[in-house]
C-alpha cells in the first residue's frame, strides 16, 4: 500500500482556491486546506456524498452518528461529520463553504439543545447553491410548541415549503426520515 495520498481532482483544487480570499489567509493555510480536503477522496469516489450538520453534544452526537450510519450503508454513498476532516482550521465557515460546496447534499440534524448548527442554518438558507441541495431533519418535541425560536422557525418553514423538513421525535423515526433522503 502506497504511503501518497489520492489526488484530488483539479477542479475540486481550482474551487477551493476560487473560495479563499488570498487577502485573509496565507500561502501555508492554504496548502493545509488542500491537504485536509485530500481526506475527502470518498466524496469523488461515490455517486452521492452527504455533508451532516448538527449537534456534538454526547447525545445528540450518537443521533448524528445514526443518520451518518444509515446513510453510509447506502450503496454509493459517504456520510461524514464537519470534525471527520482534520486540520487547524482558523475559519470554520471557510471550512463549512469549501466543504459544502463538494457534497451532493448538506443534511441537518436540529436539536433545541445548545451548540445546534445555528451558524450553518443560516448559510444553508442564505446561499442558494446550498439551499438546493439541503434537506433538515427537525426534532419534534411534545410539550413545545416553538422550541427553536422565531429565527430557526422560519428556517425551517422554508425548507418544509420546498419538501425537505423531516420531522421525528424518536431514534426510530429519526432513521426512518433518514431512510427518505435522496
Amino acid at each position: 500500500m502506497s504511503d501518497e495520498e489520492p489526488p484530488v481532482p483539479e477542479e475540486v483544487l481550482t474551487s477551493a482556491k476560487d473560495q479563499l480570499d488570498d487577502e485573509e489567509i496565507s500561502l501555508a493555510d492554504n496548502e493545509e486546506i488542500l491537504h485536509a480536503l485530500s481526506e475527502l477522496t470518498p466524496v469523488y469516489e461515490n455517486e452521492r456524498s452527504y455533508f451532516v450538520l448538527g449537534n456534538y453534544d454526547r447525545e445528540p452526537i450518537r443521533r448524528l452518528n445514526l443518520v451518518i450510519d444509515r446513510l453510509n450503508r447506502r450503496q454509493d454513498a459517504y456520510a461524514f461529520r464537519m470534525v471527520d476532516i482534520r486540520g487547524e482550521w482558523d475559519n470554520s465557515i471557510q471550512k463549512f463553504c469549501l466543504i459544502g460546496d463538494l457534497v451532493t447534499y448538506l443534511v441537518g440534524v436540529a436539536e433545541k439543545d445548545p451548540s445546534d448548527f445555528l451558524v450553518e442554518q443560516g448559510l444553508l438558507v442564505g446561499t442558494t447553491e446550498f439551499f438546493a441541495k439541503s434537506h433538515v431533519l427537525k426534532r419534534e418535541y411534545e410539550d413545545e410548541e416553538h422550541p427553536f425560536g422565531w429565527m430557526q422557525d422560519g428556517v425551517f418553514e422554508l425548507f418544509d415549503q420546498e419538501g425537505r423538513l423531516y420531522r421525528w421525535q424518536t431514534e426510530e423515526e429519526l432513521v426512518d426520515v433518514t431512510e427518505e433522503l435522496p
